[in-house]
């Protein structure tokens, strides 16, 4: 009677992602935010492959982690099988919902900026759905289950909206800020994706006048803006998401004076879908009307 060899034990999928995302973001916090997860959790899956493979992969020190050589040599092999994987479940995701379109954005653009427009994008294309998915950050590109990705910054894509910043606050508190000097005076609210925001205007508007704007740092632009609202202080405020609220009077700009961003709205799409797609549609419509 013939005996089969017992199989090799495959190795888990979850613990080879954890592994190829430290790997190259260097680190198990970076891929812990690209994961979903907690770095706790990428830092077990990824004890675990080495247990499995009896080797291994980072040497942990005060510092953080670096790739073994074993660990340095698989990893390029790893990223791209993962990269080709992303590719592929996005085509099969694009062949069976062709009329979803996702998009991926920051919480405050999604909010701000894309939600206002919503309404008419989807009269003007009734058959089609759009899905919004709000990330701090860009995804990986080339393992992204989106369409449309709407950010800040340099890189693909191209502007949809210019945009520049200026202190806001409510109506009632107007009054307290005739001049930049009262800042020091009143809570300067900001948002922890924009931490920048109030040295670029205050280097703007008054170089070299030594204030240092002190407030609470909120995790939501859209929090920081509902407070600005209530009169907790003064917001840095973005002219291409504060718009309708200037508008209605809700917030009021105190001062002419406004700093542009270097770096307008972005939009780009993935591009695996074909020119006359529902993303490729909805991309031409944003872009219309940024």
């Amino acid at each position: 009677m013939t005996v089969a060899p017992p199989r090799p034990r495959p190795l888990p999928l979850t613990a080879l992602r954890a592994f190829e995302a430290a790997a190259r973001l260097g680190g198990f916090a970076a891929a812990a935010q690209e994961l979903g997860v907690t770095p706790g959790a990428v830092s077990a899956h990824v004890k675990a492959l080495e247990d499995t493979v009896r080797a291994p992969l980072f040497t942990r020190g005060a510092k953080g982690v670096a790739l073994t050589p074993l660990g340095a040599r698989v990893l390029p092999e790893f990223t791209a099988a993962f990269d080709r994987l992303g590719q592929a479940v996005q085509v099969l995701r694009d062949e069976a919902t062709p009329q979803v379109v996702h998009i991926a954005c920051l919480p405050a653009v999604a909010q701000f900026w894309l939600s206002p427009r919503l309404p008419a994008l989807l009269a003007a294309m009734p058959e089609t759905a759009v899905s919004i998915t709000a990330l701090e950050a860009p995804p990986n590109l080339k393992r992204t289950p989106y369409d449309l990705c709407l950010f800040y910054g340099e890189g693909p894509g191209e502007p949809v909206a210019r945009d520049a910043i200026f202190p806001v606050c409510a109506p009632a508190l107007a009054a307290r800020v005739t001049r930049p000097g009262d800042l020091r005076d009143l809570p300067c609210l900001s948002d922890s994706t924009w931490t920048g925001d109030w040295r670029l205007w205050l280097d703007t508007a008054c170089p070299g006048a030594g204030i240092t704007p002190r407030g609470p740092v909120y995790s939501l632009y859209a929090l920081a803006v509902e407070e600005t609202v209530n009169g907790a202080g003064v917001l840095m405020g973005h002219a291409a998401l504060l718009g309708p609220l200037l508008a209605s009077g809700r917030l009021v700009a105190p001062f002419e004076t406004r700093a542009e961003l270097p770096h307008p709205l972005r939009l780009w799409s993935l591009g695996r879908r074909r020119s006359n797609s529902a993303a490729a549609r909805v991309a031409q419509w944003l872009r219309e009307n940024g």
